[in-house]
């Protein structure tokens, strides 16, 4: 990180500005060219060891790069503001995000596709109350992010 001012090191910030996002940009590279899809998600975080979980339709361009490359980049952030001054080049702006990569892959096994989709609603909803019918969790696909790095940034 080229501005390590700006950089989050601790575990406990990281998480909390993690789960202060709304969507997560996954990043795939398809033939040299850039597919940024924003998305849901949840996570679940273990010493520092993050893993980001999806849920989309069965088919489509994503998931044919998610079979294809197991590989993705991601962003995310929260907390922008503006920050207007007398001139144009003195403009900034406040924000906190959190960017990185690591393996995706689709989930098969149904109580781990119920515990995703299960993180994914604790993150939009914060409630932890859900049940996924199995017809319900059969119809839809289900993913995960393995992050083998991240690197976190806050400018206030």
């Amino acid at each position: 990180m080229r501005r390590k001012d700006r950089e989050i090191t601790d575990q406990g910030k990281i998480k909390e500005i993690i789960t202060a996002c709304h969507c997560c940009r996954l990043g795939f590279c398809e033939e040299g060219k850039a597919y940024i899809v924003p998305m849901n998600f949840g996570f679940t975080e273990k010493d520092g060891r993050y893993e980001f979980y999806f849920h989309s339709a069965k088919e489509g361009r994503k998931i044919d790069l998610i079979q294809k490359t197991g590989y993705a980049g991601f962003e995310m952030d929260t907390n922008y503001q503006l920050k207007e001054a007398e001139t144009a080049c003195e403009h900034t702006a406040s924000f906190q995000s959190v960017i990185g990569s690591g393996n995706i892959k689709i989930i098969e096994d149904l109580d781990e596709k119920k515990m995703g989709l299960l993180e994914i609603m604790k993150q939009s909803t914060k409630k932890a109350d859900w049940e996924f019918p199995e017809p319900m969790v059969n119809a839809v696909t289900v993913f995960k992010l393995s992050v083998e790095e991240y690197a976190c940034k806050e400018h206030l």
